[in-house]
């Protein structure tokens, strides 16, 4: 394995680490209503648990209000079951046809919770770039101890590995930023 193989594989493990965290931020809510939210939810399907997103439609047709179109209307128990045992503090209504979920508007004591499990999911992001640039760095001086590279070379691989880490541990911490103007926003 060369050194570029190993820079290119940092870069695309931090773009990932970012989008972990992106698709995180994005299940937690924010006082509007967002399909995302109900990503986490799994229905129990002919068997298998499948994402809600596959069983029907979600949509966000107003700023507080979700609506779930199931494709089999025979599935709309199980669906309020799972939202009910999910975490998400949301109440099923269904007319037999589609089932509605109205977003409450949130406290200010829910928006703090939330706020802190934001920066916790930020946090567990900077930590898995912190680890990649561990792992990277092992594999840079893996390789010149085998002899591929020199140590003037290590250095700067090794600063060029920090240097990407810092760009992505700021660009989590912008992401949090903003995602906490958009919670504590009323």
């Amino acid at each position: 394995m060369s050194a570029q193989v190993i820079m290119n594989d940092c870069k695309d493990k931090m773009n990932k680490a970012i989008e972990s965290t992106k698709h995180k931020f994005a299940s937690i809510r924010a006082g509007r209503a967002n399909v995302s939210m109900l990503d986490g939810i799994k229905i129990e399907q002919y068997g298998s648990l499948m994402p809600l997103n596959q069983v029907g439609t979600v949509s966000a047709p107003e700023a507080r209000l979700l609506v779930i179109d199931p494709w089999d209307k025979s599935v709309i128990p199980t669906i309020e079951k799972s939202i009910m045992t999910s975490n998400l503090g949301l109440t099923p209504n269904n007319d037999g046809k589609v089932i509605r979920l109205m977003i409450p508007e949130l406290t200010a004591d829910r928006r703090k919770e939330y706020v802190k499990f934001a920066k916790t999911e930020a946090e567990n992001g900077k930590v898995a770039v912190r680890n990649i640039r561990k792992d990277m760095n092992n594999n840079l001086r893996k390789l010149e101890k085998e002899g591929e590279i020199t140590e003037d070379d290590l250095k700067r691989f090794e600063d060029d590995v920090q240097k990407l880490t810092d760009a992505t541990i700021k660009t989590i911490d912008q992401l949090l930023a903003l995602k906490e103007k958009e919670i504590t926003t009323v």
